[in-house]
């Protein structure tokens, strides 16, 4: 039996849940832990569970407030520039793959992640908020050193991240060092995830996943995970051999080509934003004012 998690609003609290056969239910009620995160202390053993469950309680009804479903990840790394077409639409002139470097850089997990709805405010002091849609893979094994081979092993599953930026403050072209990748990218609210998480073994081929993102309503990015440069592999391998990636991390494996930087196009408040990945399914936040 495939299954999804989420987490919603239920009396007023945050409550981790699980849909089965088109019906959610509080995990705590198929014999689970209270909380999404705590699943993936052992996911081996919490996602047979999961698939084999009985529930004891009653479906939750339809309409709870949605969250981000992770509540919280460990730490969020997000590979900057790892598409072709973004890399080109970005003015990067060699495209080659042996010409690139994979890089990461931080999103604060506690106060960037929101789920779907009003939840995003506007970066202070910005004039040139960004979109980028992102395929987000969590961490389920306790990974340091992992070859390539075996690296798709440690992920436990997928969901929807949009990573919002501070174009204007991640420019620092008086410096010496050129981008500020704390003032541009480290923003609150600025990594929505969602609506929920789909195991990996419920994906298939995570590398062929069509993507993509708009705003009010206008395609802005369209594209398939197909047009990595590093794929998903590549990137666990490499990040494990900086730091060690513990369960419960999360992953954003970098954007395609459409966003607003190459063009002067940028955010304001009230705009809606929908991001969606086959086989997850539509993250849709709301521009908030700053703060």
């Amino acid at each position: 039996m495939t299954f999804s998690l989420s987490t919603l609003l239920v009396d007023g609290a945050a409550t981790g849940c699980v849909t089965l056969d088109g019906k959610t239910y509080r995990l705590t009620d198929v014999g689970a832990p209270a909380t999404v995160a705590a699943l993936f202390t052992d996911w081996p053993l919490w996602s047979a569970h999961l698939k084999a469950a009985k529930p004891a309680g009653a479906a939750l009804p339809a309409g709870l407030t949605v969250l981000a479903p992770l509540q919280f990840p460990g730490k969020i790394l997000c590979a900057g520039a790892n598409y072709y077409d973004h890399s080109a639409e970005m003015g990067v002139q060699d495209l080659r793959k042996e010409a690139q470097r994979l890089f990461f850089f931080f999103k604060p997990p506690r106060n960037a992640v929101v789920g779907p709805g009003a939840t995003v405010r506007m970066p202070i002091g910005t004039k040139a908020m960004d979109w980028e849609v992102e395929l987000a893979a969590v961490i389920g094994k306790t990974a340091r050193n992992v070859s390539v081979e075996e690296a798709m092993s440690h992920v436990a599953a997928y969901t929807v991240a949009i990573d919002f930026s501070a174009r204007d403050h991640n420019r620092a072209p008086e410096t010496f060092y050129k981008l500020d990748w704390v003032a541009g990218k480290g923003h609150d609210t600025c990594c929505p995830m969602g609506p929920v998480l789909i195991p990996a073994d419920g994906i298939g081929d995570a590398m062929d996943l069509a993507l993509s993102l708009t705003v009010n309503g206008v395609t802005k990015q369209n594209a398939r995970t197909s047009g990595m440069i590093f794929n998903i592999a590549e990137q666990i391998s490499t990040a494990s051999k900086i730091m060690t990636l513990d369960p419960g991390d999360v992953i954003l494996t970098g954007t395609p080509a459409g966003v607003g930087a190459p063009k002067g196009t940028f955010l304001s408040v009230g705009d809606a934003v929908t991001a969606q990945i086959e086989k997850i399914g539509a993250l849709s936040v709301v521009i908030q004012p700053e703060g």
